[in-house]
């Protein structure tokens, strides 16, 4: 079978992998988590380095013949610290819960008590939430935002951290459209001798091309997927500013949690911090926000509840109660009309997760498409149209005229890294 290609041995995952990347040339992608790798990283990313097994450290591998690999590993932490201003970066981690799972080992006893954003006002599942071995194996006490604002309540998080005494604080999340106040948080964590993390996930691409404050020289850690705003392959690292913490983290990635690192996704992770260290990166970065927010004027404009009332970043929250439909059945109706989102809970959403009353949406993909303010300004529109549609039962003409209009536009904006 050497040297066969996938379309000959396996003709069906082909041509399924065919259809997704026709679905994702011609759908307008507004998921905030994700985006349009370059085809510099996809090429990585399908390498032979998959064949190689690696446990360890640069120089301090348990398997020979790790000449190359060591090189390329070295290569992704180097550029990772210079590309954020750290001491220590490590890309081992397989994605971002893993990430945040080791900051737990390697500063926590099961039991301990961390202080995180709950999940239903924007946090992640793995600060703390119930559901997650993260809320089972520690003791997890929740901040939330605040119902008049829907931002961070960070006179909440104080009073919660004086009174629990945590040993670990998360900041960050997966649904908080405003700048995360890095500063006041490690002012907190100080004041209660808690270990600061901050995971960035969503929003490292911002931060390392300047359109959002840095977390270093504030938290202690520092955790981040490589995808997302960041443009990279599906992976993670961890980083932080003491030799203390690096090595604690390093311990607890491998071998407390994981085995050998997936090389060729090491080598994508280069190849995007490469990519991210260029002068056209900080355009991209400064135009993601830039569409983020003519985006939310629109939709404003348009009578949505925006939380918050707008957005700082990348991402935009809506509660759809206004407008008689509830999120999911809003998400799946953009969808068949080639506009991507998913359906979100909203900060006090009455509704069960499965069935939310928000969407939450994001300007990281069109902006890789080349897309501006002017497509966002459209884009809203075609949003209020299929919203306004389904509220009234009468959708399915709407969908299917908006669907030409979304190909058309696709059409003019091919997706980075797409045949």
């Amino acid at each position: 079978m050497a040297g066969n290609s996938l379309n000959s041995v396996d003709p069906e995952i082909a041509g399924l992998i065919t259809a997704e990347e026709r679905r994702q040339a011609d759908t307008v992608k507004l998921i905030a988590s994700e985006n349009y790798v370059s085809k510099a990283v996809l090429e990585a990313t399908g390498t032979v380095l998959t064949n190689k097994y690696s446990e360890g450290y640069a120089g301090k591998r348990y398997y020979e013949g790790q000449q190359v690999i060591d090189q390329i590993e070295t290569i992704a932490v180097e550029r990772a610290k210079s590309l954020f201003g750290v001491n220590h970066a490590n890309v081992q981690p397989y994605s971002g819960s893993p990430a945040n799972l080791a900051i737990y080992l390697a500063f926590l006893n099961p039991g301990d008590t961390v202080l995180g954003m709950g999940l239903p006002f924007g946090g992640h599942l793995t600060h703390g939430w119930s559901v997650s071995a993260t809320g089972k194996w520690f003791n997890s006490v929740r901040y939330g935002v605040r119902k008049e604002t829907g931002r961070i309540d960070m006179d909440e998080v104080r009073a919660l951290a004086l009174e629990h005494r945590p040993k670990l604080i998360f900041c960050g999340g997966t649904a908080i459209p405003r700048t995360i106040d890095f500063p006041a948080f490690a002012e907190v964590a100080r004041e209660v001798g808690a270990v600061l993390a901050a995971d960035i996930a969503h929003i490292a691409g911002l931060v390392a091309g300047g359109a959002h404050p840095s977390p270093v020289g504030h938290a202690d850690v520092i955790s981040t997927t490589t995808h997302k705003t960041l443009r990279g392959p599906r992976g993670a690292m961890l980083m932080a500013t003491s030799d203390e913490h690096a090595t604690a983290l390093n311990k607890a990635v491998f071998p407390g949690l994981q085995g050998g690192p997936h090389n060729h996704t090491t080598a994508a992770i280069a190849v995007a911090l490469h990519e991210a260290a260029q002068p056209d990166f900080k355009a991209y970065a400064a135009q993601v926000v830039k569409n983020a927010q003519a985006l939310a004027d629109e939709l404003a404009g348009r009578g949505f509840d925006l939380v918050s009332g707008g957005t700082d970043n990348h991402l935009i929250l809506m509660d759809l109660t206004p407008k008689g439909i509830g999120g999911k059945p809003a998400a799946k109706a953009l969808d068949r009309a080639g506009l991507e989102t998913n359906y979100n809970t909203v900060p006090f959403d009455p509704r069960k997760p499965f069935d939310p009353s928000g969407i939450r949406i994001g300007t990281p993909s069109v902006t890789s498409r080349g897309m501006g303010e002017a497509e966002m300004r459209q884009i809203g529109a075609w949003i209020d149209e299929v919203v306004t549609a389904v509220a009234k039962g009468d959708a399915e003409d709407v969908i299917g005229r908006v669907h030409r209009e979304v190909s058309d536009l696709t059409a003019q904006f091919p997706a980075p890294g797409l045949s």
